[in-house]
């Protein structure tokens, strides 16, 4: 057998992934499942943006792109950093690659050597520490509490800046919690992080336009503007504009790290895929009816179920501000036997159980660095919401303490 290397043995496959799988395995065997785990928007990519791309096909725009994308796409990133943000950046400020995904680790090969330190808040997008690992950094994983809104304080950052901390990792709104930092707890990480010039900071905003309760999202290098230049800014057309297969994410940031980071993707993919470019660039320029009712529409799923779920007995559940994830605490279900006899001792336990025995795919809080926890999405329809949580408290309703 070939041997493999211990890079890729000291990481673990996406679980929301292997949940997913595993769904779609029993719905092959024919039972009856409903998906809560995915993390991806339920509604179809915008009608102008997909009409781009049939468009370019037809005019054969087929060919190998500049690898940090095409100039007309970039410039439309440096303009909604302008419109949105207020931030100037120049095209070669940009790279496009191939999904949010690829930025990040873009930015991990380009400045992490072997035993730099990433700070990264939990709970966490589960690829955080699987990507620093695998280029040999160490994941410095902070807990964030409840009572915070599950977000890093001034304080807690500081106390985990050492001098091997290479960078910081900020996600907001946040997948699992959907959690947002305002425009003054960006301020007070920026304070601690002015002392530390050699730590950078990657911000991923990729949820930003899924906000709710009209909170104006804020990003970390326009409420720190002499931070800039050690700011990475992540985002994509993923999630706001319903195109998850059509992986495209892109970046902005310093110049020099920038076109590091264009080198190393020059050496894995190369160029992002020519026709979602042109499909990225009608979506970042064109009408956004089509994203307002859908944040319309995830706003009132998030107020049903949030109140549908702290009526079911042993959960605790707080009012996210955006994207489309709950993060209901279940601590109050460990401990229980289930009517076979077995012990909940996880939350991990906890999926496995309400998959077979309610038929409801939910992703466990461990794996996102916040045992307790499960992770639910609510882009699916309100019917399928509604029967989800009618089979989960029927489950819970035969717990035995």
């Amino acid at each position: 057998m070939i041997a493999l290397s211990k890079r890729i043995q000291q990481i673990k496959p996406s679980a929301t992934l292997t949940i997913t799988a595993k769904a779609a395995e029993l719905r092959a065997q024919g039972r009856d499942i409903i998906s809560l785990s995915v993390g991806e928007p339920d509604f179809d990519t915008p009608v102008h943006a997909a009409k781009a791309a049939i468009t370019a096909i037809e005019d054969g725009f087929t060919r190998y792109t500049a690898v940090n994308g095409i100039p007309e796409l970039r410039q439309a990133i440096v303009n909604k950093f302008k419109t949105d943000h207020h931030l100037d950046y120049d095209i070669n400020d940009i790279l496009v690659s191939s999904g949010g995904k690829q930025c990040i680790y873009n930015l991990l090969v380009a400045i992490i050597n072997t035993g730099d330190e990433v700070i990264i808040p939990a709970p966490y997008w589960v690829s955080y520490p699987d990507m620093v690992q695998l280029v040999e950094g160490v994941p410095v994983i902070v807990p964030t509490s409840a009572e915070d809104q599950f977000k890093l304080s001034a304080a807690q950052l500081k106390n985990s800046l050492t001098e091997r901390t290479r960078l910081v990792i900020i996600n907001s709104p946040s997948n699992p919690t959907g959690m947002a930092y305002s425009e003054h707890e960006l301020r007070a990480l920026g304070e601690v992080l002015r002392d530390y010039p050699n730590v950078a900071i990657a911000t991923d905003d990729m949820y930003e336009k899924i906000l709710f309760d009209g909170k104006a999202f804020f990003t970390f290098a326009q409420v720190n503007p002499d931070l800039k230049e050690r700011t990475i800014t992540l985002n994509g057309v993923s999630k706001a504009y319903c195109m998850t297969g059509w992986r495209i994410g892109y970046c902005a940031g310093p110049r020099h790290l920038i076109q590091s980071m264009a080198k190393a993707q020059s050496q894995s993919t190369s160029n992002p895929c020519s026709i979602s470019q042109k499909a990225a660039l009608a979506a970042l320029t064109g009408p956004t009816d089509a994203l307002d009712a859908m944040v319309h529409t995830y706003e009132t799923r998030r107020t049903w179920l949030v109140h549908r779920l702290n009526q079911i007995k042993g959960v605790n559940c707080m009012v996210p501000d955006g994207a489309f994830y709950l993060f209901p605490s279940i601590a109050a279900w460990l401990g229980k036997k289930c009517s076979n006899g077995l012990s909940l001792n996880s939350d991990i336990d906890v999926c496995a159980w309400l998959l077979e025995e309610a038929g409801v795919a939910l992703v466990p809080g461990t794996e996102f660095g916040a045992p307790g926890h499960l992770r639910i999405s609510y882009a699916v329809a309100q019917e399928t919401i509604e029967d989800a949580m009618d089979r989960i408290d029927l489950a819970v309703r035969s717990l035995i303490d």
